[in-house]
């Protein structure tokens, strides 16, 4: 078990052999796909101008951060993208005083202790003045459970937090526990400027259709593992069902006195890690346009600025597994290396700067 604990990265959700994919779209019908979308009514496209904080971020400083790679690997190109504006970059501290509170994915505190974080995405945004918490949520507990948590959290912060606006970024599962956070306590609402989505889980993963809580709470088994199946409500697999998210979507409608953001991952097929390929081939009888746990069009949220679509699997945007077990990500989690110091400076500038519009 102790070489296995990359099983707890996923949903879980993967035993079901997947057989051979089915014809992937052409990059022609995705671009239109994609584009139809992000100029509908549902978001807006603001892709043009992160980029150009993101390949300054990378520019500058990006080399000297882990694992780099240019702006045009690190970033998918899907057709035309809106919101460029050619004007300088700003790369030193913030003049903000936010708190960005991080909520993390199903089963996160399960195996935060084996992948030995070392903080790093932290300390290098404090360099910068950005200050940001992650939120003790529950990794296997239903998006209402963990939205009292995110409630709870907020609530109990210190007197000198109290005044500090928020900044929520959610991943995964950890989007739709804040989304249910904003609309079940409007009390922490009134707390918010921006929600941010990098590979949020808005609208649920076919994948849960044919998974079990059982599966999920495997993880309390893993070596080191620090949750167990009586700390919730032992339901995060069910929240996670689309139809169960998309009755949620459908009967509350997000707060408007704040902005939302949306971080698509759609990797292109060579940057997929070995361990993800079965779930990507699985859920690409659903649809191939997925991050190997997600359908990309089950991660916008309603309203939201569209503003990446990261060339990154599920696993590579937010858990570092290669840099802490070297052998496990030259072998299973092989494609894991993603410059996320750099993508979470440009994320922060990126949103502050566009709150500041306004």
């Amino acid at each position: 078990m102790r070489n296995r604990p990359w099983l707890a990265g996923a949903f879980l959700l993967m035993s079901a052999c997947a057989g051979q994919p089915p014809a992937q779209p052409t990059m022609e019908e995705t671009e239109a796909d994609v584009q139809a979308y992000i100029s509908s009514e549902k978001v807006t496209d603001d892709r043009g101008r992160f980029r150009e904080i993101f390949c300054a971020v990378l520019e500058d400083h990006g080399r000297d951060l882990p694992d780099y790679r240019p702006c045009e690997k690190a970033l998918r190109t899907t057709g035309a993208e809106l919101g460029a504006t050619g004007e300088p970059v700003p790369l030193g501290r913030t003049a903000s005083n936010y708190l960005v509170l991080m909520v993390p994915g199903l089963g996160w505190n399960c195996f935060a202790e084996w992948l030995d974080l070392t903080n790093s995405v932290p300390e290098h945004l404090a360099q910068f003045g950005y200050e940001t918490r992650i939120v003790p949520v529950d990794g296997l507990s239903s998006t209402g459970n963990n939205a009292a948590m995110i409630h709870d959290y907020v609530a109990g912060l210190p007197a000198e937090d109290a005044d500090r606006r928020l900044i929520l970024i959610g991943y995964s599962k950890g989007t739709p526990d804040i989304l249910t956070a904003i609309v079940e306590y409007p009390t922490l609402a009134e707390r918010v400027d921006a929600v941010v989505s990098v590979a949020g889980a808005v609208g649920g993963s076919p994948l849960s259709e044919n998974a079990t809580q059982a599966k999920a709470n495997m993880l309390t088994v893993v070596p080191g593992s620090q949750c167990e199946e009586e700390d919730g409500d032992n339901d995060a697999v069910n929240s996670l069902r689309p139809d169960v998210r998309q009755a949620w979507l459908a009967g509350n409608p997000l707060p408007s006195n704040f902005k939302y953001y949306s971080a698509i991952t759609f990797p292109e097929p060579d940057r997929i890690s070995w361990a993800l390929k079965n779930s990507y081939l699985l859920l690409g009888e659903t649809d191939i346009r997925n991050d190997t746990q997600l359908v990309i069009f089950d991660q916008f949220v309603p309203g939201s600025k569209v503003f990446a679509v990261v060339n990154a699997d599920h696993w590579a945007i937010a858990v570092p597994v290669a840099r802490s077990h070297s052998i496990v990500g030259g072998t299973l989690v092989n494609r894991n290396d993603y410059p996320r110091e750099a993508f979470m400076e440009a994320l922060l500038r990126y949103v502050e700067a566009d709150l500041a519009e306004n």
